[in-house]
């Protein structure tokens, strides 16, 4: 059993304590915020993740898991801390480091112990030496410590999962026994893991985000001509995702990408490319391409309908993907606002965001069911794929609705089975009149 530090108590933090802890060793979470650390020492969780309440009540009841807000307390007899504290988009999309600064001071007036201080949060290239430098001219008294570059690969909705189940394990360190000592706690995942160099490390994270960005914007792209030439996307990517080369991950078209890592991490990145005097012309492309889906939806809207003035249009999922309750750069932001903007009225309805959602969209009308959600609107839209919404009841839905448009913004629905029960179907990249005229080979 290892002593462990988490620094930061939010979705990467608390699920890398919460599930260290369950692989044996004994974890102390730390954050700031008073309150979050107060309502996790009574059971309450401040995120939705699947799983997560489950995993942290047994751990805290085994005596692995427990909450501070005392950096003095928690390194007390840390060996290993795990910087997971949050990077912001700065004012040009630059990674706001000012979180990571004030944990790398606090662990240099802290700390009490040779230490292993390891990156979890997604940093700029360089930051791990940046870390090391502010501790060491911090220091009173030298106190050994190595920093190790590991970036996480959760998602949410499937965190604990993807934890327990890596595809690899990324360690970067100009040291290369401080890196295999914090290999060693990770060896129960039984799992590939590379060993680099710390600047190494950290643009393993970015340039994996970016590809997966890529892949969705790519996808998107390619919907929006589907829709021009009568071709169905869903199909298209099928048929792609078929060739080995491809695959078929992150090649579902819809209202693209979201949440706090994508968009952010691919305007770091795109940041540091110009800072350092590269072209990023690709990264910027990607953005676009994935800002345009949110405006095509509302063009798509006010098209059907003839302009959104005193028009009613209901929102389907407000998270920026299902089993989360995280809206952080969710398109139904953008959507909802845009809408209202133009004189529409919105009322919306989300599994798990609705508490959320009342602070971010405080004048959307936000309803108990999507059902209710469907009541006399002219339109309704789906914005997030969750499951539940598959199984809806559609003649139901069609009779609780005003008009019939159904714009189907994540393509969970089959276009000629909604037409045939009396909808106006819109999907992205796709037509409820297709027809093959083609033989088969």
């Amino acid at each position: 059993m290892k002593n462990l530090c988490v620094l930061g108590a939010g979705y990467v933090g608390l699920v890398t304590g919460a599930c260290f802890a369950d692989l044996g060793n004994s974890v102390i979470c730390l954050d700031i915020d008073d309150a979050k650390i107060e309502g996790l020492r009574q059971g309450k969780i401040p995120i939705f993740e699947p799983g997560l309440t489950e995993l942290v009540e047994r751990n805290v009841k085994a005596g692995r898991l427990g909450f501070t807000t005392s950096y003095q307390d928690a390194l007390a007899e840390a060996e290993f801390v795990f910087v997971a504290v949050g990077t912001p988009s700065g004012v040009d999309g630059e990674a706001d480091l000012q979180y990571v600064r004030m944990a790398a001071e606090c662990i240099a007036d802290n700390m009490q112990g040779p230490l292993i201080i390891i990156n979890k949060s997604t940093v700029p290239v360089g930051t791990g030496d940046w870390v090391a430098d502010i501790i060491a001219r911090r220091q009173s008294d030298p106190i050994p410590f190595w920093v190790v570059s590991n970036p996480e690969f959760l998602r949410e909705g499937s965190a604990i999962y993807d934890f327990m189940n890596p595809d690899r394990v990324v360690l970067g360190s100009m040291h290369r026994e401080a890196a295999e000592k914090v290999a060693q706690l990770h060896l129960p995942l039984r799992t590939k893991i590379q060993i680099t160099d710390l600047r190494t490390a950290e643009m393993i994270k970015y340039a994996s985000n970016a590809f997966l960005a890529t892949r969705i914007s790519f996808i998107n792209e390619i919907a929006t001509i589907c829709e021009r030439l009568g071709a169905d996307v869903k199909e298209v990517s099928v048929g792609m995702g078929y060739d080995k080369r491809i695959g078929p991950a992150f090649l579902d078209a819809g209202l693209g990408f979201g949440g706090s890592c994508f968009p952010k991490d691919v305007r770091a990145l795109e940041h540091m490319a110009l800072v350092h005097g590269a072209h990023p012309q690709l990264l910027r492309a990607v953005l676009d391409i994935n800002q345009h889906q949110r405006h095509q939806v509302v063009v798509k809207l006010r098209a059907e309908l003839g302009g959104l003035r005193d028009r009613k249009v209901g929102l389907l999922g407000l998270s920026f993907k299902p089993n989360t309750d995280d809206m952080r750069e969710a398109p139904s932001v953008d959507i909802a606002r845009q809408l209202m903007r133009e004189g529409a009225s919105v009322r919306a309805f989300d599994p798990v965001s609705m508490e959320v959602a009342q602070r971010i969209l405080p004048d959307v009308r936000l309803t108990e069911t999507a059902y209710e959600t469907a009541e006399g609107v002219d339109a309704l839209v789906v914005i997030t794929e969750w499951n539940e919404f598959r199984h809806l009841d559609m003649n139901r839905v069609r009779q609780n609705m005003r008009g019939r448009v159904l714009v189907d913004g994540r393509n969970i629905w089959d276009p000629d089975t909604m037409v045939a029960a009396g909808f106006r179907y819109v999907g992205i990249g796709r037509s409820p009149h297709n027809e093959t005229d083609g033989t088969a080979a």
